[in-house]
C-alpha cells in the first residue's frame, strides 16, 4: 500500500525521531567516561529535547493553516502516523544500546544516524506539497545538518 504523506505526519515522525535522539544521547552521556563527554553528550541531549518542543510548535501552526483545507490524504485511523512512528523506531536513533562506551563509537553512530534522517527527510520533502508545508521540512533538515555539522567537529577535535 503506498501512502500519499503530508507535512502532519512528517512532523508526527521528526518528534518522534527526536524523542528517540535524546534517549540515544542519555545513554550514551551516561556510559561515556570523562565529565567534558558527558557534558557534550547531555547538550546533545538537550538539543534533541529543544528540536522536539520545536517541531511540535511547528506542527501547532501547520494545523492551523490547514484546519480549514483538505488534505491530499485521508487517514481516519492513523494509519499513516503509526507507520511512521514504528518507521522512526526502527530506522533512526532505533532503541537499543548506544555501542560500547567510546566516545569514537558514540560520534560515529550518531553521525550516521542524523545523516540517515536527513536523507529520509530529503525522501519525505519530495512527497509533501508547497502547500503542505514542504518548506517546514526543508527547516527540519537544516536542524539536522546542523547536528551533523557539531558532531564531525567534536569528531575532529578529538582526532577521530
Amino acid at each position: 500500500m503506498s501512502y500519499n504523506f503530508s507535512a502532519d505526519e512528517i512532523f508526527e515522525m521528526a518528534k518522534q525521531i527526536e524523542v528517540n535522539g535524546a534517549k540515544f544521547y542519555k545513554e550514551a552521556a551516561e556510559k561515556v567516561q570523562g565529565e567534558s563527554e558527558k557534558e557534550f553528550l547531555t547538550t546533545l541531549a538537550h538539543m534533541e529535547e529543544k528540536h522536539e518542543k520545536t517541531f511540535a510548535k511547528m506542527h501547532e501552526q501547520f494545523k492551523a493553516i490547514v484546519k480549514d483545507k483538505d488534505e491530499s490524504m485521508f487517514d481516519p485511523d492513523g494509519e499513516a502516523v503509526r507507520y511512521l512512528k514504528s518507521l522512526a523506531d526502527s530506522k533512526i536513533f532505533f532503541k537499543k544500546d548506544p555501542p560500547g562506551d567510546t566516545m569514537e563509537n558514540i560520534l560515529h553512530s550518531a553521525i550516521r544516524a542524523e545523516q540517515d534522517s536527513v536523507i529520509f527527510y530529503l525522501g519525505m520533502c519530495e512527497l509533501v506539497s508547497d502547500e503542505l508545508g514542504k518548506n517546514r521540512v526543508d527547516k527540519i533538515i537544516k536542524e539536522e545538518l546542523d547536528h551533523i555539522r557539531i558532531l564531525s567537529q567534536k569528531a575532529t577535535e578529538i582526532g577521530i
